[in-house]
């Protein structure tokens, strides 16, 4: 998934980068609005994280910019504008989101999965990989018509895997995924969980690339 950053703060802007390509993203960061214009014209980016502070044009102004240009990716608006007057200018004028700084990682990550569901016409929140269907909202999980009880650190991991279905994921985007910030991990806690999954979904379900990481098939196998 490519996501341009659009941050003129030099901090904040880098560590959004080096974080979401440890998420396993491709990442360009720009600083200013004609920057952001010039890149979504090239049609591209997946998803724009827009900052509204920019210098010499406003955020605003570069949303409607785009929208007025028929540029339809998914654009999250990321700034510290937080009253209820910035949220709904924000998303009349185009945005598809909006989060206010400061932000937990956690959060941003979740907002671009959701988003990203939604740009690929699973608003329903319905993945499939593999030959299983997992309902995110209903927090469900088929293996064929069967329904398979997970826990949620199971059901945290198989998300990860299923919304990258027919991609290999590091295995370090995987643990940052499942345990965050969460310390007292041990180390082979991620192949434990794996291991259980396989158990309950059939040995072929996720696959290992040695030295990668894992990945469902999209399809079965």
């Amino acid at each position: 998934m490519n996501i341009v950053v659009v941050e003129d703060d030099e901090r904040l802007g880098a560590a959004m980068k080096r974080a979401l390509e440890r998420l396993t993203y491709t990442v360009m960061w720009l600083r200013t609005g004609a920057e952001a214009l010039e890149a979504l014209r090239q049609r591209d980016a997946d998803l724009v994280l827009l900052d509204l502070g920019l210098p010499a044009r406003d955020g605003i102004d570069v949303l409607r910019e785009a929208r007025r240009m028929g540029i339809r990716t998914p654009i999250l608006i990321v700034t510290a504008r937080d009253t209820v007057e910035d949220r709904v200018r924000g998303l009349d004028a185009g945005a598809d989101d909006y989060l206010v700084k400061p932000f937990h990682l956690d959060e941003l990550a979740a907002r671009i999965r959701s988003l990203s569901r939604r740009s690929q016409g699973l608003a329903d929140n319905l993945l499939s990989g593999s030959g299983i269907t997992m309902d995110v909202s209903r927090l469900e999980v088929f293996r064929g018509p069967d329904r398979v009880d997970l826990t949620r650190r199971e059901f945290a991991l198989l998300q990860v895997l299923m919304e990258r279905a027919g991609r290999i994921v590091r295995r370090d985007a995987i643990e940052r995924s499942v345990y965050g910030t969460e310390t007292g991990v041990g180390t082979n806690a991620l192949d434990v969980l794996i291991h259980g999954l396989r158990r309950k979904l059939g040995a072929k379900a996720i696959r290992t690339i040695r030295g990668f990481g894992y990945m469902i098939p999209a399809v079965d196998e």
